[in-house]
């Protein structure tokens, strides 16, 4: 099947090349028509679909997951695909230490080898071994990568974390939250509606809503606010917030070749674009793919040819850190764009810290054994 296929060749990491700003195909682990209204093949593919979407609901109802003695939020999104979550969860921590807090962040390190839990060295790993989110994380706070989380979370709790910031993890229910904070993109929103393989979202919409705390709406586009409106009904507080880039003065006006490998390429360009520059050569490739030397020779020799800056995301660039050859040279010549999450509320990342920090004391106060762990 056509999904399938796409599917694959995003997993692959296979890059596409554009010839200009115009023009071009994003790859990513989605195939495009989840991000599109629904046509015959959601419909073909609506009943693995359905059956996806009962086992992935009955496995949120069930699992309640394991209370802890300290707060966790976690940070998640409703459907696969990138909408902000690793710039909310560095916001959130950065919000923590103003408290006096120590957070720790907890990651399952997507793209990483390391199968065990392992806290997360920024000066000693490399994207390879952890991934390339949590070395982003680690420069900011406690951070470790654990496929099981309740060990990840009591690691954490060790070196001394005592509030915990979980990015993903919504779905699995492994370690009861006490504050889920739910991100969408306004301009992807939840895309066909679908659920995956038929769409991108993970589990039954109304399962999710059920056991989120709050959305916050990413950006100022208007795809996500239908199902804002339904989230907002359904009396769940709704926060906005938007991705801002540091700028430069003497980038406006500057010719560039951009290329990144996250789940929404896209949104990089917009945002270079939004900086003053001019994307005249984009390169796309799937979230979390490492750069071969031949792509990489691709990204050098077109800029030279064509006297372009090499922009790149903080989550690209660091997926070169600590190699030599080729991914030396690409990091030494690219400029990161580096961003952060802007909340509209200067209050908000407070009041979402002190419900968790009280949702956790009641969990306590009527749970002996989350007293314990």
């Amino acid at each position: 099947m056509e999904w399938a296929a796409l599917y694959r060749a995003g997993r692959a990491g296979q890059g596409r090349r554009d010839g200009n700003a115009l023009s071009g195909h994003m790859v990513s682990e989605s195939p495009p028509f989840w991000w599109e209204k629904a046509d015959w093949r959601a419909w073909l593919l609506s009943p693995a679909a359905l059956v996806y979407g009962m086992v992935a609901g009955r496995r949120m109802r069930k699992h309640q997951g394991a209370p802890l003695a300290v707060p966790v939020i976690c940070v998640g999104n409703f459907t696969v695909g990138g909408a902000g979550k690793t710039p909310t969860a560095l916001a959130l921590a950065r919000a923590a230490k103003k408290k006096g807090l120590t957070p720790g962040l907890l990651s399952r390190g997507y793209g990483g080898s390391i199968d065990r839990t392992t806290m997360v060295d920024p000066d000693h790993h490399r994207a390879r071994d952890v991934g390339d989110e949590p070395l982003l994380l680690a420069r900011e706070a406690l951070t470790v990568v654990s496929r099981n989380r309740v060990e990840g979370a009591a690691l954490l709790i060790a070196q001394g974390a005592n509030i915990i910031i979980m990015d993903d993890g919504f779905q699995s229910a492994k370690l009861a939250y006490d504050y889920a904070l739910m991100v969408i993109d306004s301009h992807r929103g939840i895309g066909n509606g679908f659920i995956v393989p038929a769409g991108p979202v993970r589990a039954p919409v109304s399962v999710q809503l059920a056991r989120a705390t709050a959305l916050l709406k990413v950006g100022e586009g208007n795809q996500a606010d239908p199902f804002v409106r339904r989230a907002a009904r359904a009396g769940k507080p709704v926060f906005f917030a938007e991705i801002v880039a540091k700028t430069n003065a003497d980038w406006p006006g500057s010719k560039v070749l951009a290329f990144a490998g996250i789940a929404d390429p896209e949104k990089f360009y917009r945002t270079v674009r939004q900086l003053g520059m001019e994307v005249v050569e984009r390169r796309s490739y799937a979230d979390h793919h490492h750069l071969s030397d031949d792509e990489i020779e691709d990204i050098l020799k077109t800029a030279k040819a064509s006297d372009l800056m090499i922009v790149t995301t903080a989550k690209d660039h660091v997926r070169l850190a600590g190699h030599h050859g080729k991914s030396q040279e690409l990091a030494e010549k690219t400029v990161v764009i580096e961003v952060e999450m802007n909340f509209d509320s200067p209050l908000a990342l407070g009041q979402i810290i002190d419900q968790a920090i009280e949702t956790n004391r009641r969990r306590r106060l009527e749970s002996p054994v989350a007293a314990k762990n």
